[in-house]
């Protein structure tokens, strides 16, 4: 079984696409990774992606590429990208059920690793045959 490690939504595919139309010069697409960093511990990150790392996972929706770095995998499987825009801020969302808090300010975040075994049992819908 293989494991499908995020998805993202149709106004976060738009988004992607919008930024690469926008970049200088020619971008493969965008890359979601985490580090340390917060109040809470975790925080994401967006890079553009000019060339792509082999040892990233990729996820594409309508032609908007988005590449998983190697050591989020497991802090992200099952998670759904978004993109809202509101009078006070506009970004990538993130629906991640490996979350456990978050800060009061929300650009940081608590994360726990994925439990393969668990999704595995219970037929999770990020779980398909591959």
């Amino acid at each position: 079984m293989a494991f499908e490690i995020m998805t993202m939504t149709q106004a976060a595919a738009d988004r992607v696409k919008a930024v690469l139309a926008s970049s200088d010069g020619p971008a493969a697409g965008i890359r979601v990774g985490i580090k340390k960093g917060g109040c809470a511990g975790m925080e994401y990150t967006i890079d553009l992606v000019r060339e792509p790392d082999a040892r990233d996972d990729k996820i594409e929706r309508d032609g908007a590429r988005v590449y998983v770095a190697p050591e989020a995998v497991l802090f992200l499987l099952g998670t759904e990208m978004g993109f809202e825009s509101t009078t006070l801020r506009s970004g990538f969302t993130f629906h991640n059920p490996n979350q456990t808090s978050a800060c009061g300010c929300g650009e940081s975040v608590e994360l726990k690793p994925a439990d393969l075994a668990k999704l595995a049992e219970a037929g999770n819908p990020v779980v398909r045959a591959g």
